[in-house]
């Protein structure tokens, strides 16, 4: 029976004491308290040395096999943009140069390149060798600093404690995510909205409700249905704003309403504004935060959109919390994520605070100058097909089309209509399912304008080929 446990089981040793006296037992050594040095008893039962006081513990045996899987964290990560493109049958028309109108990279088309002081910002950052290594996991303190500056206002003062530097936006949203919610809480997140919202919350088992934007407001919320779902368990409201995929922009009075709503129901709010300043001319938007009197925020940004540096992955969280209601331990659990990884780029934080005070206006005004016509372009040409009903943008660099899928029964559903969009006209826009709105496709409008116009002709030819009108029965049948 001994000899059988021992095969089994193995000893911790917990200390260097020796072996004090000897014993035989079976023909084995023991020690004065009758353990052999491997650690087992006389009577085969293992025990652990623990300042000269002998403990039992559990034999252990070892696997029969290998079995490696992975965690449930990876099996409940699911990018939905994936899951759908990944199962479309993409095949171009082989007489017609595809034209991709779904990612939302400014730099794929090289029509809209970043500002020269961008890049000598860059240069003089390396050329200093003084970014080379580590920095901390929060972001250089000037770097810091100069974000705290660049976006400080009156309403809503920011110091360098208030900001953390991140590796991109998203990286900003995957903190501020983590920082708010336990697994079980729910997240209130728009629709449509940004898949990645749902990628990271699901992942930490996080529940994402829904709440509606309304397309015949220019996609503002439905505050009476945001409103309702609310809970004991929410612990985040997110606002996008500009909006991706709708290019919509919140006026100052809609904010203050969704301001009013986190606050009778003490609601945190997560402010996505990577888009922040992409508001095309005549329209206006201020920052959650320079609106809030008492709801904190943490506003999620970067340098992604507005400067067109996306690979570049600099992002920030902004922490406003005029009421002390985060308080230090909010502000400390975001250091000790930050900390999970090194955070953002090095030599761009060396650049930032140049990135920043270099940058001219007639930058900016340029690209929200382009965006805006390019958005125009699109709205006007594809509002005169039949079947097809664009929203107009007010920002950043999407455009929403509603599908009016009734006279199109060749296609069972938006995806189904973009995919055979490729097919037979290479144009590639991504379907609203991937953003959980059916029956809507968005378009990117950073293309230049010439591949705008080669796109739009060629949807408005591919709906004049599939629209079928109403029947003369459908019409009687209304009167």
């Amino acid at each position: 029976m001994s000899s059988r446990m021992e095969t089994k089981s193995y000893m911790v040793q917990m200390n260097g004491n020796g072996v004090c006296g000897k014993t035989t037992v079976n023909g084995k050594t023991l020690n004065e308290n009758g353990v052999n040095r491997n650690g087992v008893h006389g009577n085969g039962v293992h025990h652990v040395n623990i300042k000269g006081a002998l403990y039992p513990i559990k034999s252990k045996s070892r696997r029969q096999r290998w079995e490696v899987k992975p965690s449930e964290m990876a099996n409940n990560t699911l990018n939905p943009i994936r899951a759908i493109v990944d199962g479309m049958k993409l095949t171009p028309n082989p007489e017609k140069p595809m034209i991709a109108l779904s990612i939302g990279d400014p730099t794929v088309f090289g029509n809209l390149p970043t500002d020269g002081a961008v890049l000598q910002a860059m240069k003089d950052a390396i050329d200093s060798q003084k970014y080379n290594g580590y920095a901390p996991s929060v972001g250089y303190l000037q770097s810091r600093q100069a974000v705290a500056n660049f976006y400080s206002c009156p309403e809503a003062p920011l110091e360098a404690e208030d900001v953390i530097l991140t590796s991109g936006c998203s990286q900003a949203i995957d903190l501020a995510i983590s920082v708010l919610c336990n697994p079980g809480d729910n997240i209130l997140v728009p629709c449509p909205g940004f898949s990645l919202y749902k990628t990271l919350a699901v992942s930490m088992g996080i529940e994402v409700k829904l709440y509606n934007l309304l397309p015949e407001k220019s996609w503002e919320v439905d505050l009476q249905h945001m409103e309702s779902l609310i809970d004991e368990r929410t612990s985040c409201l997110i606002i996008t704003n500009p909006s991706n995929p709708c290019g919509s922009v919140f006026n100052k009075k809609h904010l203050q309403e969704i301001l009013k709503v986190a606050s009778r129901h003490c609601v945190p709010i997560l402010a996505d504004e990577i888009y922040s300043d992409m508001v095309f001319p005549g329209c206006s938007s201020p920052s959650m935060a320079s609106l809030s009197s008492d709801v904190p925020i943490l506003s999620c940004g970067g340098l992604a959109k507005r400067w067109l540096v996306p690979g570049w992955r600099m992002g920030w969280i902004l922490i406003h919390d005029r009421d002390d209601i985060f308080g230090t331990e909010i502000r400390q659990g975001l250091v000790k994520l930050s900390q999970r990884i090194l955070g953002a780029c090095s030599i761009v934080q060396g650049a930032l605070e140049q990135i920043l005070d270099s940058t001219p206006q007639s930058f900016y005004n340029n690209t929200i100058g382009f965006l805006k016509s390019n958005s125009e372009i699109c709205f006007s040409e594809l509002s005169s097909v039949p079947g097809l009903n664009p929203v107009m943008p007010s920002g950043a660099m999407y455009i929403m089309i509603g599908i009016d899928m009734d006279h199109f029964p060749d296609f069972k559903n938006d995806v189904d209509f973009t995919e055979r969009l490729v097919t037979e006209q290479s144009v590639f826009c991504l379907p609203a399912s991937a953003f959980e709105y059916p029956n809507f496709f968005r378009i990117v409008v950073t293309v230049p304008e010439e591949t705008m116009l080669e796109a739009c002709a060629r949807i408005r030819e591919f709906c004049q080929s599939h629209y079928r009108p109403p029947s003369r029965d459908s019409n009687d049948l209304d009167q």
